[in-house]
């Protein structure tokens, strides 16, 4: 019996041991790519925020991203990782003027200094968290979203915050029967607004109610009063992507579609403000394109790239020079494939982007989806993977590594 009273704790230290899942690299050279690769973020669950949601300071000193336990910053220049908001949160944005970080706990919107941690509440309304989209505009004096106008149906309502009154976590960005639920959502018309809240009063403001899901709420970088947002659902059963004043009015359908199935959407803006990008596809999962609206003139230009080189969500370099793309899996729209990949395109002279791979995400698992941004100084693109278990924010160097050998991590 003395035998097994000590051979049983050994054991079980041993398991315990080695059931721990090994530590992410905190950096490498892929090798199939050529390009460095460096984990940001230092617990698990940490995630960068989805593709439009700026997450860096003006200056492009520091990232925001979210964790299991708050908000976290990266500082660029001393790699140092500080909290700085304690409790999950919903909703979230950085201001691209001060260096304040804008974002929803349960009915309460915030605003916190990446700084000096200085917290202030703007408004508390419970109708804010009945919606989707959350925005601040160009000379932070607004937030933008959207609202539920009534009663909420059980079905589409906010999950059930926590005791402690934070947001569970998430589902994921592609969870099983994400489609059949947003076709159950579109066909009930819940009545919508889209809101503005005054940053100064915490007054808040709606206009354009309308029974269309709204979602995807979006202020351009460089003019205050213009916001994006789209009519969500099946792509090919919307128009999806619009804009319109914080007043209310100069509504404006962005994309019509000319085929059957031709379906647009995952829109965003350019850094100066002056297009509109979105996925196009003509029809759907056949024909793939990059468009990129003028929104002074109206002009269309169209992207042409294959279908293993669509990606979920695209995006600008902040001089417009460069485009991303984060890849797909074996269940996403198009269904191509080898398309897991961090992708960079330059256009050529003939509209078509010119691929080339940055990070190889064959083990990454799509139901997460990267949501790739450039970093304000165009040298990498940041983005969010469970390659190696876990949810990390990664950041990969634009900039191919001038090495002899290449390698990669052996997992």
């Amino acid at each position: 019996m003395k035998y097994f009273s000590v051979i049983l704790p050994a054991f079980l230290f041993l398991t315990a041991v080695f059931a721990q899942k090994p530590e992410p690299p905190r950096e490498w050279i892929d090798k199939d790519t050529g390009h460095r690769i460096v984990r940001l973020s230092d617990e698990d669950g940490s995630s960068s925020f989805y593709f439009h949601q700026n997450g860096y300071t003006a200056d492009g000193e520091k990232l925001v991203f979210s964790t299991r336990t708050g908000l976290s910053t990266y500082n660029f220049k001393t790699k140092k990782i500080e909290q700085i908001v304690e409790g999950r949160t919903g909703s979230v944005v950085v201001g691209k003027k001060t260096r304040k970080v804008f974002y929803i706990k349960g009915d309460t919107v915030y605003e916190t200094d990446v700084d000096t941690k200085a917290t202030r509440v703007i408004a508390k309304d419970a109708r804010l968290r009945t919606g989707s989209g959350f925005a601040v505009n160009a000379d932070e004096t607004l937030l933008g979203g959207s609202m539920v106008v009534g009663e909420v149906p059980k079905e589409f309502g906010p999950p059930a915050p926590t005791p402690n009154g934070t947001p569970p976590p998430p589902r994921g960005d592609n969870y099983p029967g994400k489609g059949e639920m947003m076709e159950r959502r579109l066909a009930a018309k819940i009545p919508m607004a889209l809101y503005t809240v005054n940053i100064k009063s915490g007054e808040v403001k709606t206009f354009h109610e309308a029974t269309d899901w709204l979602n995807h709420v979006q202020f351009s970088p460089t003019d205050p009063t213009l916001m994006m947002f789209c009519h969500e659902g099946p792509w090919h059963k919307v128009d999806r992507i619009w804009t319109i004043r914080t007043d209310g009015s100069d509504l404006k359908k962005i994309h019509t579609r000319t085929m059957e199935m031709e379906i647009a959407g995952h829109e965003f803006f350019s850094a100066d403000g002056k297009y509109i990008l979105y996925d196009l596809q003509t029809p759907k999962s056949e024909v793939f394109w990059l468009a990129k609206y003028e929104i002074k003139t109206g002009k269309l230009t169209k992207f042409s790239l294959t279908k293993h080189e669509w990606s979920v969500h695209y995006n600008i370099s902040p001089d417009g020079k460069l485009y991303s793309g984060d890849g797909g899996g074996p269940n996403s729209v198009a269904k191509g494939d080898n398309g897991q990949w961090i992708y960079l395109f330059r256009p050529d002279k003939n509209n078509k982007f010119v691929a080339e791979r940055l990070v190889n995400l064959e083990k990454h698992d799509y139901t997460l989806e990267p949501n790739a941004t450039f970093t304000p100084d165009g040298k990498w693109l940041v983005f969010r993977s469970n390659m190696f278990g876990a949810t990390q924010v990664y950041a990969v160097e634009i900039a191919k590594t001038k090495v002899k050998k290449a390698v990669n991590v052996v997992r």
